[in-house]
């Protein structure tokens, strides 16, 4: 077991500038995290090791991986409803506190995402983003727009996606989970194929500290489709998680011992 960051050595000192030695993996939900927590024997973080803010929900869980040391963050559960607190919102902050905090060489933004059968997604497709962008921050405004819309792309990882053999698709992100025609409008101008609640929050951020971040998105539900999104989702979140995390440990496997440029 890793010990934790107070305890590490420097990552790019310990091994080379451009080595990954630090991953953030930064996920939205409990279900959607505990397979890794398990998969790894992650441990949570102790309140007296808390890199966090007094009264966050936040939770950090860490440990290694081959030669990586691993830092598995999540938004944790509302204080005043007791769910998951998925949105934008909550994964800029989680995200920002644990990059300033932990320092990571990469940080890997892994969850579920609503696909879309018109761009190829299937239930079950795993895909590694491209491009990041926002559906639903409309400020009609010259220049405002744009900025509203806030397309990146994401970190380009042209080996994984041949080695893993991959899907790769631009990724849209809105902190609603069904869809209004507004929301749709704004999907097929960003060309998505997926969408999640989270992704181009953990871009935005991953920018601020032109830390490399890579998207990992595993499709519940088919948003184009016939049935309902919330059932869907929900009908298929177990199965789909657990193919998130075989995904998400082969990427892991994938990068140990490897320079950001190898990606």
């Amino acid at each position: 077991m890793a010990p934790p960051p107070s305890e590490q050595p420097d990552s790019a000192a310990a091994a080379g500038a451009g080595a990954i030695s630090r991953v953030l993996i930064v996920m939205a939900m409990e279900t959607e995290a505990m397979p890794l927590v398990n998969r790894f024997n992650l441990v949570e973080a102790p309140a007296r090791e808390s890199i966090f803010p007094k009264g966050a929900s936040w939770t950090r869980y860490y440990g290694s991986h081959k030669d990586l040391h691993i830092d598995l963050v999540m938004p944790g559960k509302d204080a005043v409803f007791g769910v998951d607190s998925v949105g934008t919102v909550s994964a800029s902050l989680v995200t920002y506190a644990s990059v300033e905090a932990l320092k990571p060489d990469l940080i890997i933004n892994a969850g579920t995402a609503g696909g879309f059968k018109a761009k190829g997604a299937s239930v079950g497709d795993v895909f590694v983003a491209s491009d990041v962008a926002f559906h639903d921050r409309r400020i009609p405004i010259p220049v405002f727009d744009t900025y509203g819309v806030g397309a990146r792309k994401a970190f380009a990882a042209p080996n994984i996606l041949k080695e893993l053999n991959f899907k790769a698709g631009k990724l849209s992100t809105g902190d609603s989970l069904d869809m209004c025609p507004q929301d749709e409008e704004m999907i097929v101008s960003n060309d998505a194929t997926i969408k999640d609640m989270e992704g181009a929050a953990v871009a935005y951020v991953a920018d601020i500290f032109s830390t490399p971040a890579i998207f990992v998105k595993a499709v519940t539900d088919i948003v184009d489709g016939d049935k309902p999104t919330p059932e869907e989702f929900l009908n298929n979140l177990i199965s789909v998680t657990a193919r998130l995390e075989v995904s998400v440990t082969r990427v892991l496997d994938f990068i140990s011992g490897k320079r950001i440029s190898d990606l």
